[in-house]
């Protein structure tokens, strides 16, 4: 079963994974977990999708997950593997018919580098707005924001990742065209709606379900 409403504390545990799929807990709005689903997408991967309530989550989940987030993968066999980059890497090396990753150590080694880089970038989307919510002066951390940003497009240009894609504008309409990620991106008026629930201190984890 693929649960789209998020499971809470107090609720019960999914049962086993089928056979021949992967299951992936979840949020529907977590930028770490799309990354995994955009892979298990991206290769065909038959996958079941188990959505968490990270603010009250379920006893069973901790269970699986000591940390508590999300992404987590988990097989028919009861093998359970957490942390976005590392779910990610695992579904490339189980599932090689198509490859995401290069297998040169050298660019394998650019590719890590570069995806570490933007993953210290996503709480900046959600540091500035809570912190300007406060009242708080914002403009130390939207300066580093920018840098962070000049050095990915750096990347993008120089060390020709991503198949030698010139800008991070360009790269990104690129990415708009993909299959996987239209089939799993959300309109920026949801991004909005969900993200204005965070900010109020109390996010729908189920928005527009």
């Amino acid at each position: 079963m693929s649960a789209e409403k998020c499971l809470a504390k107090g609720s019960a545990a999914p049962g086993p994974v089928p056979e021949d799929y992967i299951r992936v807990y979840s949020m529907r709005f977590c930028p770490f977990a799309q990354r995994t689903r955009l892979v298990l997408k991206t290769k065909g991967i038959k996958y079941e999708t188990i959505n968490v309530h990270l603010k009250e989550k379920p006893d069973w989940y901790l269970k699986k997950n000591p940390l508590g987030l999300v992404p987590t993968l988990e097989t028919p066999a009861g093998e359970v593997i957490y942390e976005s980059p590392i779910t990610c890497e695992y579904l490339d090396e189980v599932y090689p018919e198509k490859k995401l990753l290069p297998s040169s150590p050298f660019a394998k080694a650019q590719q890590k580098m570069m995806l570490e880089h933007f993953s210290k970038v996503i709480p900046y989307f959600y540091k500035i707005p809570m912190d300007k919510k406060k009242g708080e002066d914002v403009s130390g951390l939207e300066a580093e924001l920018k840098e962070k940003f000049a050095k990915l497009n750096e990347d993008l240009v120089n060390k020709k990742f991503l198949d030698g894609t010139p800008e991070l504008k360009k790269w990104t309409e690129l990415m708009l065209q993909d299959s996987a990620v239209k089939a799993l991106m959300f309109s920026p008026d949801a991004h909005k709606a969900f993200f204005k629930t965070f900010l109020d201190g109390n996010p729908d984890f189920d928005y527009g379900l």
